[in-house]
């Protein structure tokens, strides 16, 4: 049993991946109910001998069963509109990160406070302690407080790359000229852990993002450290 609970992923640690996953719970639901209505009049029918060969047309049939597919869809498509529009919005931000993809690791770049810079590469296998994951630990993690509206700039160097951490519903592609941006919000302390979700060469696995969330405070006093 405890091996099956390590290849769990992350439980959410933002807003908008809370959104994500109820979200994604009820269309579930919505679809194993389609489901069983459709294989429960399949099954019923298999044996039913009961047929009208003169029936040519059933207009409230039809009507039923185009007017009800549609409201579903609505139903669908209302909720899944809303969290895109969430995902988007970014409302003054307290900190605002630079992450740039190279081939095959991430450098940052913290402008606010002070001129900080650090590359981040993944922590090789016979470096790693006990407490840390293989392929997921870097050398340098990124540090930021919790309970903050922190805005993060992506771009890459030199080819495609997309900085993605999953327990945040992150996922911004790094695009060599341009700048995306994307919002990070954390509930709660602790260490999260994403990769580059781009095929982006023959080392792609093996750059991971390690990030450090913090309170205030922490986060104080690591700029005054660094």
């Amino acid at each position: 049993m405890a091996k099956w609970s390590q290849i769990n992923l992350q439980d959410a640690n933002s807003p908008i991946m809370e959104q994500l996953i109820f979200f994604h719970d009820n269309t579930m639901v919505i679809l194993l109910i389609i489901t069983t209505l459709v294989a429960w009049t399949m099954i019923k029918m298999v044996p039913n001998k009961m047929i009208n060969r003169f029936m040519m047309e059933n207009q409230m049939i039809e009507i039923i069963w185009t007017t009800i597919p549609a409201m579903i869809l609505i139903l669908i498509a209302l909720p899944s509109l809303k969290i895109l529009y969430m995902m988007d919005e970014i409302k003054t931000p307290m900190i605002t990160i630079k992450a740039i993809g190279h081939q095959w690791y991430w450098s940052y770049e913290y402008s606010d406070f002070k001129n900080i810079e650090f590359d981040s590469y993944m922590k090789p296998t016979n470096e790693i302690e006990n407490n840390e994951f293989r392929l997921l630990e870097t050398d340098n993690h990124i540090v930021l407080p919790m309970n903050n509206q922190i805005r993060i700039l992506v771009t890459a160097t030199d080819v495609l790359h997309s900085w993605t951490i999953p327990s945040l519903g992150v996922k911004i592609d790094a695009i060599p000229g341009r700048l995306n941006q994307g919002l990070i919000f954390m509930n709660r302390p602790g260490i999260l852990y994403g990769q580059c979700s781009e095929i982006c060469g023959a080392n792609h696995s093996f750059m991971p993002i390690t990030i450090e969330s913090v309170t205030t405070k922490q986060f104080i006093n690591w700029l005054k450290n660094y």
